[in-house]
């Protein structure tokens, strides 16, 4: 007997998984189906990267963090939005293509065809370059954390190989997918650059710091070694420093070894250690390194982090209360919502001298991908737009867009609920803003009643309702990140 969703239920599992059906068509076209306006002044392009199998020739994946990457980039000008999405033509992707068959196991437990022997031993890494894409340098750069960015033509989406960034990274270096760009950056004289880290784990886990000025030429590369196993997905700044949040997790490669699971499955959350909070110097010689201890917890994305002065910093955090462990005798599309940790947004307040951590509950509602005006990167600010589930405070897929006011503790909401689920907020501020807000909200939505996507967008100072609603020919697999690129001429 097929059991009864609960009334209370904003979604319909069957609804929420078709999200994850494979899109196997690269498409170009010029979106016609529009619903409003698109505003003029709004002129460059929304570059979104996330999995687009879920398969491998048949072959189903135990994790959509395993799938190739695909980006798809909505190219905006004079009112007009042109959509092109392609697959990263990775190295371990066009080996896959030509064979027919699954090749190389996944991070997140995907198995190869063929059972324990054909798993054996084979602990070789596939690039699935599927998690964030940026522009910087004169370069588009498909990122992830585990291997070397992957280069693509701004153009046409066309993968041009893998990318040592000039030299910067060597044969076994990583590039993480959670690049900051400071808009201010005391390194740079008081203009933007990007900065990025890498890790390499094991007993002692050693965390490299990148930062590059607008060409994408190295200012400066550090390192500093931390003890025990690092899962670290995210990170912050702040004008004096790179935090990193050191989940407390151990890691077992046995089983990953023998065959009997992937890498990420031998990944476990120990309740019982602390959370490590590394404070690194971005001014040399960064050896003043401050590290905080804080209750267990696990953070995969952290919204901001400023300065309060210099004895004091606040960081903006998705925290959850355990990691929720990879069940492999389990799909990931029969998740029971309501048994997983939610996603909420805390603040953490760092006092340097005493090395003591404070913490508040911003909002309790299950929250997840937070963007904020870029403006504001590293430095006090007053506006959050986050992916939100639409029940004030049960956990839920993401189903609608949460704007969060730090200064009046205001939250508006816009739900796509019932059949709409969404991914992340991106914030693009306008030319001459009036306010932090002033910008506008691109966020990609699957719609499950029609099996398309629509990308939706708002103004960032009154959220009630959408401006402009594009409706795709296709839909969009689960995405994970995004950037915009503002045209060249403008």
């Amino acid at each position: 007997m097929q059991q009864l969703e609960k009334p209370s239920q904003s979604y319909s599992l069957s609804d929420w998984r078709q999200g994850y059906e494979s899109q196997f068509q690269e498409l170009e076209y010029l979106i016609e189906e529009i619903e409003g306006e698109i505003p003029l002044e709004l002129s460059g392009t929304l570059y979104r990267n996330g999995p687009g199998l879920l398969e491998v020739h048949g072959t189903p994946l135990q994790h959509p963090f395993d799938g190739d990457g695909m980006i798809c980039a909505f190219t905006f000008k004079n009112g007009r939005c042109f959509f092109r999405n392609r697959f990263v033509k990775t190295k371990e992707y066009l080996e896959e293509q030509k064979a027919g068959k699954m090749l190389y196991r996944g991070v997140f437990g995907s198995q190869k065809p063929g059972g324990l022997l054909a798993n054996l031993f084979d602990i070789r890494v596939k690039n699935i370059a599927n998690t964030n894409i940026i522009y910087w340098g004169n370069k588009l750069l498909a990122l992830w954390e585990a291997a070397h960015p992957y280069r693509l033509n701004p153009e046409n989406l066309e993968t041009m190989g893998l990318d040592n960034l000039d030299g910067i990274l060597q044969k076994g270096d990583v590039f993480s997918a959670h690049p900051r760009i400071d808009p201010y950056s005391p390194l740079n004289h008081d203009k933007p650059s990007l900065v990025n880290f890498g890790i390499k784990p094991g007993l002692s886990s050693t965390i490299t710091v990148y930062e590059f000025d607008e060409l994408g030429k190295i200012i400066d590369r550090y390192s500093h070694t931390t003890p025990g196993f690092s899962f670290i997905h995210d990170f912050l700044i702040t004008s004096n420093y790179c935090i990193f949040f050191q989940n407390p997790t151990t890691y077992n490669p046995f089983p990953f070894i023998f065959g009997f699971k992937g890498a990420g499955e031998c990944v476990n959350f120990d309740s019982n250690q602390p959370t490590k909070i590394i404070l690194i110097p971005r001014h040399a010689p960064h050896e003043k390194v401050i590290t905080i201890e804080t209750k267990a917890g696990f953070i995969f994305h952290h919204a901001n982090a400023f300065e309060v002065n210099s004895n004091e910093i606040a960081i903006d955090s998705i925290c959850y209360a355990q990691l929720s462990q990879i069940d492999p005798d389990n799909s990931y599309k029969e998740v029971d919502f309501e048994k997983l940790a939610p996603g909420k947004l805390w603040r953490f307040k760092l006092d340097l001298i005493n090395k003591k951590v404070s913490q508040e509950l911003i909002n309790n509602r299950c929250v997840e991908f937070p963007s904020i005006n870029p403006k504001n990167v590293g430095r006090n600010y007053r506006y959050i737009f986050i992916g939100a589930v639409d029940h004030p405070t049960k956990n839920a897929p993401l189903q609608g867009l949460l704007k969060l006011d730090l200064t009046t503790q205001k939250e508006e909401l816009y739900s796509f609920a019932p059949k709409g689920f969404a991914g992340e907020p991106v914030f693009i501020p306008k030319k001459n803003p009036e306010s932090e807000d002033d910008g506008w909200i691109l966020v990609l939505i699957y719609d499950s009643s029609s099996h398309h996507s629509k990308l939706v967008i708002f103004e960032g100072k009154d959220i009630s309702n959408p401006i402009t609603t594009l409706h795709l020919k296709q839909h969009i697999p689960y995405g994970l990140h995004g950037s915009w690129k503002a045209n060249d001429e403008e």
